[in-house]
């Protein structure tokens, strides 16, 4: 069977944690990868959940900048915190 090279671009420490985590495993990147590739074509989906995080929504990130802002004016002394908001668990 022909064979082909693909190229794959990612962060440096990515890199080297998959490299790891695949030798803990006696996989070279290239077999995880097929693997990966394999499965995805035989399933015809993402073989794991694919979600956003919550924490970097906008409302939330508004929110940490508001109180970001407020704990640099008083100098990390004064912080208000919203207990009106029904998203919060109390």
């Amino acid at each position: 069977m022909a064979q082909t090279t693909i190229s794959v671009r990612m962060d440096d420490r990515l890199k080297k944690d998959f490299d790891n985590v695949c030798n803990e495993l006696g996989l070279s990147m290239t077999t995880a990868i097929t693997m990966l590739a394999k499965k995805m074509t035989r399933e015809k989906r993402i073989p794991f959940e694919v979600s956003v995080d919550p924490f970097y929504s906008d409302e939330n990130m508004a929110r940490l900048r508001k109180s970001i802002a407020q704990m640099e004016q008083t100098g990390g002394i004064i912080h208000e915190v919203d207990f009106d908001d029904q998203s919060l668990d109390r």
